[in-house]
């Protein structure tokens, strides 16, 4: 293990994303082999560095005493969502036809939001992650809103 794939700053501060999931196992070998990060610690917690990030995971449990009110469990219905992770990519067709060919289930195939190029795709325990590709944003156009004409 070496310690510059850790999330322990000399300085400052970094940011992680901390998921509960039912298999650590699973999730590791999905965050490192499908979608390219390197496990940095294999259990207690799992941390897999992926891109210029960290993705912490570890089974749930009850409270602790810094958590004493706080059960930590997978998604349970995928169709209701509180946050998601969004991954931003040089080429979205190039990772959609990749990562599919690695067997992630996508929501659609990248769709044209004007803004940029966009799709969802699902982890093993059912967390949405967005897959976005700049485009227009790039060059000032933006999502339209509902009531903004095409």
């Amino acid at each position: 293990m070496a310690k510059d794939n850790l999330p322990y700053p000399s300085e400052g501060l970094v940011l992680t994303h901390f998921l509960t999931v039912s298999d650590v196992a699973r999730s590791r070998q999905f965050y490192s082999e499908v979608l390219g990060g390197e496990a940095a610690l294999n259990e207690n917690p799992c941390i897999v560095k992926l891109a210029n990030s960290w993705i912490i995971m570890n089974p749930g449990g009850g409270p602790t005493p810094d958590k004493p009110d706080v059960t930590l469990r997978p998604p349970i219905d995928p169709h209701t969502v509180s946050s998601f992770m969004n991954i931003r990519v040089a080429d979205i067709e190039a990772c959609y036809a990749d990562w599919s060919a690695k067997g992630v289930q996508f929501l659609t195939p990248p769709i044209d939001r004007r803004a940029e190029l966009r799709c969802y795709m699902r982890d093993p325990d059912g967390y949405l992650i967005e897959v976005g590709q700049a485009t227009g944003m790039l060059e000032g156009l933006f999502t339209r809103t509902n009531d903004e004409p095409e």
